[in-house]
């Protein structure tokens, strides 16, 4: 096994079993000092993996450290802060938007909503093969990134990739489909905003 400069010098010069070292040796623990700050398990999975992606995408700077685990330290505790601050800004928008997806329905005919869902199905079934798949298990199954990874077989970043796109696709259909205040509301709340959805963590990122 490397020491620690050797492995920060190989990482650094783009040796990749250098940095899958680095990632085994460093990765639980980061996890656990990021879930004391975010006390959200998921939150500090994704921090985690973003931070191991900054640091392969940015490895030239790594030749320069000396302190591995203070610098990774300091590295994931900033990006956890950030990520804290996004979710304070989304659940303020969520609010906000629940208030007007609440005025407006109680508004609106039951009809309007009924379409809504007829609609965003519609958009569903119009999704290529796997990203429907990897909406299906996020939103009906609530499996993580990580677990719909392994249950597909395809990597975190392409998991991201699928919902990222799906989300875009499934926001212009139903747009397209109508242009009421209600639709527009229900579908920036259902897709973005809700919670329960698998894209409020993609809004996050």
């Amino acid at each position: 096994m490397l020491n620690e400069k050797k492995m920060l010098l190989r990482v650094a010069e783009g040796d990749i079993q250098a940095f899958n070292q680095l990632f085994d040796q460093y990765h639980q623990l980061l996890a656990l000092h990021i879930l004391r700050i975010t006390n959200s398990t998921e939150l500090a999975e994704e921090v985690v993996l973003d931070v191991f992606m900054k640091i392969w995408n940015n490895r030239d700077a790594l030749a320069t450290v000396n302190n591995v685990k203070a610098y990774l330290y300091v590295l994931s505790k900033n990006h956890a802060l950030n990520c804290l601050k996004q979710v304070a800004k989304a659940r303020k928008l969520q609010s906000e938007l629940e208030a007007m997806a609440d005025m407006e329905m109680y508004q609106a005919e039951n009809t309007d909503r009924t379409e809504f869902y007829r609609v965003l199905d519609e958009a569903i079934d119009h999704l290529p093969q796997q990203q429907k798949t990897a909406y299906l298990l996020s939103r009906h199954e609530r499996l993580t990134y990580v677990q719909i990874s392994t249950a597909m077989g395809i990597s975190h970043e392409t998991v991201k990739t699928y919902l990222k796109r799906a989300t875009i696709f499934i926001t212009t259909y139903i747009q397209q489909k109508s242009n009421t205040i209600l639709m527009i509301a229900l579908t920036l709340f259902f897709i973005f905003f809700n919670p329960l959805s698998p894209f409020f963590s993609f809004y996050l990122s």
